[in-house]
């Protein structure tokens, strides 16, 4: 799980940075709300949750894990997609930012409760 959740982390950093060349290019910085956040959540917070799992492989193997696994990756797409159409002027998607906004909460509660719950001092 820690190895999967690394490689998804730096496909989220490359979007990210070519979000931030693109508006640097462009002189526009409307999307910097779509870069920080997949920055953040994608590589940052995704990152760190693969090293843990791959350093304390106790906590990847549980459901736990998986569920944060699929629904960081299901809600965080939408949720920037979403943004991404949002700031484009259709304010019709909210919606979908929300339910991706949930998905990804619920992924990191699961996250933390699991980090809590199954790595032990050995």
């Amino acid at each position: 799980m820690g190895i999967k959740l690394i490689k998804i982390s730096v496909i989220y950093f490359m979007i990210g940075v070519l979000f931030g060349l693109f508006m640097s290019m462009t002189h526009d910085y409307s999307f910097t709300p779509v870069h920080v956040h997949i920055n953040l959540l994608g590589w940052t917070a995704l990152t760190l949750a693969g090293l843990i799992y791959h350093s304390f492989p106790a906590t990847s193997t549980t459901k736990l894990a998986k569920a944060h696994f699929w629904l960081h990756n299901i809600g965080l797409p939408l949720m920037m997609i979403g943004l991404f159409i949002l700031i484009l002027g259709n304010e019709g998607i909210i919606p979908v930012i929300a339910v991706g906004g949930v998905l990804t909460t619920l992924g990191v509660l699961l996250f933390g409760y699991n980090i809590l719950t199954n790595l032990k001092a050995e």
